[in-house]
């Protein structure tokens, strides 16, 4: 079976174990009534097997709908909260005085030289300082009036270029209760995709920060020529002399102060109404230059009321870590649902999120040992980096407290399979792994790419809760399915949310039907009020990826392939632009692949190629840098990081490795990569090579490795 693949290897003598095994049969045995009439665990046993969509008709390709909306799709949060304005009023009004974004203050900053020469900047931070909904309702407001006093209309464009912090927040508020169209880029997209986005959206001013001006914007501002006012959310930049002529560069505390001033007493505000445009959303994409997603204030709404009856006993005891990019729908959908529940968000950022992140210094606390939050969201990237340097450290253990965790990590599997929890090996042996996370996540949400069984079942384990795994795309506002918090089950995402249904169109290019058997499979379309309005000035796309159905429904594309379950849960088996067909006529999977291998040890980070001109696949590789210099140490090999990877001979060893973990994954001999580049330098946003969330950019990756690719293609390489 799949757990028992997932299951930990030990090295203890066959007769301790029987013993080991009776003594667990034994306190099993005596623990399990009082624990089956006090956990209340019956109730989620029973709900895990439950059904929990099913579709609204007999007919094949019929709708799937969560039975808890089968007659009706929700879209609305609370009565009349209509817009995101009218939500965010709302939630004001009801915790007025509550703590809303907090944010640590730096206490001291210092430069760190590294043994190879490098300047690591580090810093020490303070507790959170908090902001409460009156004072994000204050800020917003005066923020949105100045804007106004510096021209900007309702209804038209305004660019948000910054990482996730309060400002971020309080300015996309100020946005909507104006009716401003906001416009977001990731801080991590490169040059000219920043200013393809600024001139395709004409926008007049951007809101930054001081270093993402200084480091980014300085270089591209004289290639938006209608660009006329920058707003820093940080104070004014110490070098701003060289812009161009005709650009203003403003604090957000001085357009706040203008805001403050500004007579708004007879003129009413433009409110949005629901089908306004909220945010036009660029979307790095795995493919070409990224495109705007229109998304209007109703497809918000409709997502996050979707997600969050997802979340059981969401509310005012709940605290929300903040790091992901807010250009992100994962992100901006988690925290509008935090922000209209009474939640707390803190904020932090990848590189200070745990007490050893990179600019955390020795010794000090990172963010969610600070802030230890209830609720988190990450991308399978942070889970897998999560569960390689506990593995790390696992193995570095003495045999005696190696084999212990094993036991307890092997037992507590079986448990958890069984819908049973574990509350005695949860407090003495995974209560260290859990204060990683701060020591009190109560759920963890999973979005952006596919998370591996293995990954899942690891955080299930060590952090003692559940991992919700959501499936949503930009084009429908994040939202999808979530998976049911009581659901343990490894590799499916989820029913589909209250928001929206869901219904599997045949694509027979690649074999799938909606008649099949046992499961109906197909590319996945979703329907509802959270599917978007569009591309920005992209007509021709739009047509292409929506339509609208006989019922007024509108219907998205998806591209992905998926089936569903007996119990109404969706399973993403394939990806359409992942499919290549080789030379002989095979069809490979290239995503398919890439999951098969990405959770070896060896492995930080992977990507198959394959092509229609030739009958195999080959493979660049991102090897673990401890992983693979001991794998050399081995067999012998001496040289630098670089000599390891340009090596042939190490070429063929970590070859041996993926193709015998290949073979165990069950996959077809043509689908094992025949031959592979090892890469020395990691694969980061930064690069260009992935996206924000981690998906490869595989037009991307495969114009920086062409030469590789011609070399493992055997074409002369000039």
């Amino acid at each position: 079976s799949q757990e028992a693949k997932m299951k930990l290897k030990h090295d203890i003598n066959p007769v301790l174990l029987q013993f080991i095994n009776f003594i667990i049969l034994v306190y099993s045995f005596i623990t399990y009534i009082p624990w089956y009439i006090l956990s209340g665990s019956r109730e989620a046993i029973a709900k895990s097997k439950q059904v929990k969509a099913k579709p609204v008709n007999n007919k094949p390709g019929g709708a799937y709908r969560s039975v808890n909306s089968q007659h009706c799709l929700a879209s609305v949060l609370c009565p009349g909260c209509d817009t995101l304005d009218k939500v965010f009023k709302y939630a004001k009004t009801k915790y007025k005085d509550k703590k809303l974004l907090g944010t640590r203050e730096i206490l001291k900053e210092e430069d760190e030289i590294q043994p190879s020469g490098k300047i690591f900047k580090k810093v020490i931070l303070g507790k959170y300082t908090w902001l409460s909904y009156e004072d994000v309702y204050i800020k917003a407001v005066n923020f949105g009036n100045g804007l106004a006093v510096l021209g900007q209309q309702p209804k038209t464009n305004i660019a948000i270029f910054c990482e996730t912090r309060a400002e971020w927040m309080i300015a996309a508020q100020a946005c909507f209760m104006c009716n401003y169209q906001l416009v977001t880029l990731y801080a991590t997209l490169g040059g000219p995709a920043i200013v393809h986005g600024l001139n395709e959206t004409e926008v007049t001013t951007i809101i930054t920060s001081k270093e993402l001006m200084q480091t980014k914007l300085k270089e591209i501002v004289s290639q938006v020529p209608r660009l006329r006012h920058i707003i820093t959310v940080d104070g004014k930049p110490t070098t701003w002399a060289e812009f161009p002529k005709g650009v203003i560069v403003h604090t957000m505390a001085s357009v706040q102060a203008m805001g403050a001033k500004a007579d708004t007493g007879n003129k009413q505000p433009a409110r949005p109404v629901p089908s306004d445009i909220a945010v036009v959303m660029y979307t790095s994409g795995s493919t070409g230059i990224p495109k705007g997603v229109m998304i209007s204030h109703c497809n918000i709404i409709a997502g996050i009321t979707g997600m969050a009856e997802r979340i059981p006993n969401l509310g005012e005891k709940d605290i929300y870590i903040g790091y992901l990019p807010l250009a992100h729908v994962l992100e901006l959908s988690a925290e509008l649902v935090c922000l209209s529940h009474g939640c707390r968000i803190g904020y932090s950022s990848p590189q200070t999120l745990a007490d050893q992140s990179s600019k955390i210094k020795k010794g000090s606390k990172g963010d969610v040992t600070t802030l230890r939050p209830t609720l988190m969201a990450a991308v399978p990237e942070i889970m897998d980096r999560i569960y390689k340097n506990v593995m790390n450290k696992v193995n570095e253990m003495t045999t005696f407290q190696r084999n212990l965790f094993i036991l307890a990590y092997n037992y507590k599997m079986e448990q958890i399979s069984k819908g049973y929890t574990t509350p005695l090996c949860d407090s003495l042996i995974f209560r260290k792994v859990r204060m990683l996370l701060g020591g009190k996540i109560r759920i963890l949400l999973c979005g952006g790419a596919p998370l591996s069984a293995a990954t899942q079942r690891f955080m299930n384990i060590c952090f003692c809760c559940p991992v919700g795994q959501g499936y949503g795309l930009t084009e429908s506002s994040g939202a999808g399915t979530i998976t049911d918090v009581w659901d343990y089950t490894t590799g499916r995402v989820g029913p589909p949310l209250v928001c929206c249904e869901i219904k599997l169109m045949n694509w027979e290019e690649g074999g799938y039907y909606n008649t099949d058997k046992p499961y109906p499979r197909g590319e996945i379309l979703i329907g509802g009020q959270n599917v978007t309005v569009g591309y920005y000035k992209d007509e021709e796309r739009t047509k292409k990826d929506y339509f609208v159905d006989e019922n007024g429904q509108r219907w998205l594309h998806t591209g992905d392939v998926g089936e569903f379950h007996q119990d109404g849960c969706l399973k993403i088996i394939d990806r359409k632009k992942d499919l290549v067909k080789l030379q002989a006529g095979e069809y490979v999977s290239l995503g398919k692949v890439e999951a098969a291998l990405k959770n070896l040890p060896l492995v930080d980070n992977i990507c198959a190629y394959a092509s229609s001109f030739h009958s195999y696949v080959i493979g660049f590789v991102v090897p673990n840098q401890k992983e693979l210099a001991e794998l050399a140490r081995k067999k012998g090999f001496k040289g630098t990081w670089e000599e390891i990877c340009n090596s042939p001979e190490m070429e063929k060893e970590v070859l041996k490795v993926l193709a015998e973990a290949a073979m165990a994954a069950n996959l077809e001999k043509f689908e094992i990569p025949v031959k592979i580049r090892l890469s020395p330098d990691p694969w980061t946003p930064e690069t260009g090579l992935v996206t924000d969330a981690f998906k490869l950019k595989r037009k991307e990756l495969t114009a920086y490795y062409r030469a590789d690719i011609d070399r493992m293609y055997g074409k002369n390489v000039k």
